[in-house]
């Protein structure tokens, strides 16, 4: 057997295990997907779509969709050919197409029987521990109901305190939420390419291995007109859900009965492998989608305890408190050159942390008192989030 062989046979086990594992499939579709360039949405891609989820469904898995377009559809609607820049007219012009995206979705899946559900989130839905997990709660009912969450931000209300970004963070973060093996990111590309993709020569990675700097350094910075994100901001999304344990296939939505493929193990798009060390569900929403409040800059050993030898933060090892924050707010950690490598719930508001910034831990009962914390941050209560730049790549 040659060399290309051997991988190809390993590529191939790699993806059977992938697929064995999705008992819960999560699947973003991009604006450009299921609309026109005209903007307007395409009915025969929804279709076709459904079509499909509705064949991943009849394996017995579950399958929630994280789909954009209600500001393409709400263009089309409206008659306007550029995406509005102001948010008024973007949240007006979601309020329009919300209703008919869903229409759409609706329409499509009844034919089979299925039934859906939207679910409009904001950031702020998955910043509170509360209500993260009463959003769960509600998409495991409906998948205890036969039914397919339709998940998109609530962008007649998002601000840009409370905005995900885009949709493939947002995707990322259901699929942590619900511990979902597989994202399928269906995109404009076929997926990630050494390269300009729009150049016949360049090569497509059929698997990632670790989203180190390297592959990062890969993403280009166009955007399409109608959508939000870009290869930066798939990357960014699949470093999210493969540092959870999770993997993530990149594939070109446009492409006919490319679920089907993808569910079928066959070679397209590129598939980004999980990490080995997976986090619980506390540690992914302290890591992904609580929102920080605050930094805290520690010295290059306080760093080395952290991520190295899995100890908590110790005052000493802090050299400077940035931001107001309170007792209990998640705080980035970072090291004196601005690198964040992991995220925590600290113990201190960032007032008393400044206050014992730099002391040894028995001194600090001496400042605040008998019912102080030796940590900063208690190990338990940290994730890294930080990727190795030691992984690799597979052609």
């Amino acid at each position: 057997m040659t060399r290309e062989e051997t991988e190809s046979f390993r590529v191939a086990a790699l993806r059977q295990a992938i697929l064995e594992a999705a008992h819960t499939v999560v699947i973003k579709v991009g604006t450009n997907v299921i609309t026109t360039a005209e903007g307007r949405l395409d009915q025969e891609r929804i279709r076709s779509l459904a079509d499909q989820v509705w064949r991943i469904r009849q394996t017995g898995r579950r399958v929630a969709l994280v789909s954009s377009g209600a500001i393409g559809a709400g263009m089309g609607q409206l008659g306007l050919s550029r995406r509005p820049s102001d948010l008024p007219h973007l949240q007006a012009a979601a309020a329009v197409g919300q209703s008919y995206l869903m229409a759409a979705y609706e329409s499509c899946f009844r034919v089979h029987g299925c039934r859906t559900a939207q679910v409009l989130l904001t950031a702020s839905d998955l910043d509170s521990r509360t209500r993260y997990l009463n959003v769960r709660n509600t998409l495991l009912t409906l998948f205890e109901w036969d039914c397919v969450p339709i998940i998109n931000e609530n962008d007649t209300v998002s601000t840009a305190e409370i905005k995900f970004g885009d949709n493939d963070h947002l995707a990322a973060l259901v699929t942590n939420l619900l511990h979902a093996p597989l994202l399928i990111l269906l995109t404009n590309v076929e997926g990630l390419y050494r390269g300009n993709p729009a150049d016949p020569q360049a090569e497509l990675i059929s698997v990632v291995e670790c989203i180190d700097d390297r592959i990062a350094q890969l993403a280009g910075t166009s955007r399409s007109p109608l959508g939000t994100g870009g290869m930066r901001s798939k990357l960014r999304a699949a470093r999210l859900v493969t540092s959870a344990g999770e993997a993530v296939w990149m594939a070109h939505g446009a492409k006919p009965g490319i679920l089907d493929e993808v569910m079928a193990g066959k070679p397209v798009g590129t598939l980004f492998l999980p990490s080995k060390t997976g986090l619980n569900a506390r540690q992914r929403w302290i890591g992904l989608a609580a929102k920080p409040r605050g930094r805290l800059v520690v010295d290059a050993g306080a760093r080395r305890a952290v991520e190295e030898r899995g100890r908590s933060l110790l005052a000493i090892g802090v050299v400077e408190v940035v931001g107001n924050f309170s007792k209990g707010d998640v705080v980035i950690l970072q090291d004196t050159q601005g690198v964040e490598f992991a995220r925590g719930l600290s113990n201190y508001s960032a007032a008393d942390a400044r206050r014992i910034q730099g002391m040894r831990s028995e001194d600090i009962v001496g400042l605040l008192g008998p019912r102080t914390y030796e940590e900063v941050i208690h190990r338990d209560n940290l994730v890294l989030t930080t990727e190795s730049s030691s992984g690799s790549d597979s052609p």
